[in-house]
């Protein structure tokens, strides 16, 4: 069976300078490809879970709204915002965050758009 007429076909083939007989795009002929690199090391563990008496803590603190909306923005920058207004937002929410840092479960209240996990995202 005949194969189909490409519209490269009707052109003449040419050879590119600087190519050698026989070497392909992928290399030489018969020549044994590159291994793969190995993976690379493994990032630091995750940071350790909070107590659930923290975590309580930060869930008083979102659905507290005398502190204002939670939506779009970390929990502590909800925690300074209230804290420019005069609205006296508790210390211990605030030294909670800054210990857990590194940890998305505690730095992002459930209703924030960026949170890792994408619970409470409609």
């Amino acid at each position: 069976m005949e194969q189909p007429r490409r519209i490269t076909d009707s052109f003449p083939r040419r050879r590119r300078p600087g190519r050698a007989a026989g070497r392909l795009r992928g290399g030489l002929k018969g020549c044994p490809r590159p291994r793969p690199r190995a993976p690379p090391p493994a990032a630091e563990p995750p940071p350790a879970p909070p107590e659930p008496a923290v975590l309580e803590m930060l869930r008083r603190f979102d659905l507290a709204w005398e502190y204002g909306p939670c939506t779009g923005i970390t929990r502590l920058q909800r925690w300074e915002r209230a804290q420019a207004l005069g609205l006296s937002p508790p210390d211990p929410v605030r030294d909670a965050l800054l210990e857990h840092r590194d940890n998305p479960d505690v730095t992002y209240s459930p209703g924030s758009t960026r949170h890792s996990k994408g619970e409470g995202s409609w």
